[in-house]
């Protein structure tokens, strides 16, 4: 019996194992949203293996399905860079759920102060909370501090009667990648 229940135990390692590696060449291949999905599948089996947990997260920023990084948050703990990355992408989605506030309800959260980060939706909100939030408007037009070639479109929609952000990247006059959040 004991000889049977190592046995089992072997295969689910293994099964967990493959399904990691899976995951890794999904992202290497940059099919986030895939690597996202499968992520999200073999979260509970796979769930305190950090490093699996940060590919994982990182699959869904990429993707931008921002709202999945919340159980990551949650889980990266044990080593510094488990919990320096858990800040990451807590910095992001509360750009993301302060800047639908401010764009829905009119909030003005021009005097709020939090970290950034490199991600198109932080230069977004630091760009907003800079300058938009001056007058409302149905779309907002920025330009970014350090590539001026570089400029981002702000802007709602409303689907299925859920409002979604919107960011367009443009580099020059060609947009290079329209990002949406709800």
């Amino acid at each position: 019996m004991r000889l049977f229940l190592i046995i089992i135990f072997s295969f689910i390692s293994l099964y967990a194992f493959e399904t990691k590696n899976d995951i890794f060449k999904l992202y290497q291949e940059k099919k986030y949203a895939l690597a996202c999905r499968a992520g999200l599948n073999a979260f509970n089996k796979l769930r305190k293996d950090e490093e699996f947990v940060l590919l994982y997260a990182f699959s869904c920023l990429k993707s931008d399905n921002i709202d999945r990084l919340a159980i990551p948050i949650i889980t990266l703990k044990k080593t510094k860079e488990a919990r320096a990355n858990a800040t990451y992408f807590s910095v992001i989605l509360m750009q993301k759920k302060i800047l639908l506030q401010a764009l829905v309800d009119s909030y003005d959260f021009s005097n709020i102060k939090l970290p950034t980060t490199d991600y198109v939706l932080s230069k977004v909100f630091d760009l907003y909370i800079e300058e938009a939030h001056k007058v409302k408007r149905p779309l907002y037009l920025f330009e970014d501090k350090i590539n001026p070639r570089l400029s981002y479109k702000l802007y709602l929609i409303n689907e299925s009667s859920t409002n979604k952000i919107v960011i367009e990247e443009f580099y020059d006059t060609i947009i290079q990648k329209r990002h949406i959040y709800w």
